[in-house]
């Protein structure tokens, strides 16, 4: 269940199109998915500006194009993965609740 709700919603944030700044906002541009919308994309980068550091927002990023890898960091072991994977979580609440 926790694997499905990450991927939709993933696919759900990467539904973006237009010009947006930040990386998170970058990746949810370049995923081009059907539903594009600058407005939502911009509004997820501010959400991530809230949440994640710019470190954190390199690394979220990337699951815009590779969600399995938010899995892989999701099951990593280590201090680390579990401070991003939590932080993360932080920001996937905060981007549903401001753009949802």
């Amino acid at each position: 269940m926790q694997k499905l709700a990450v991927f939709a919603f993933l696919m759900g944030l990467s539904a973006c199109g237009g010009t947006v700044s930040g990386d998170v906002g970058k990746a949810c541009i370049a995923a081009d998915r059907k539903a594009a919308s600058s407005s939502l994309c911009s509004c997820v980068q501010r959400a991530a500006n809230a949440t994640l550091t710019a470190r954190e927002q390199t690394r979220a990023a990337t699951f815009f194009n590779d969600p399995q890898l938010a899995q892989t960091t999701r099951q990593a072991n280590g201090y680390s993965n579990e401070r991003f994977w939590r932080r993360y979580k932080e920001f996937s609440a905060t981007a549903k609740r401001m753009c949802g």
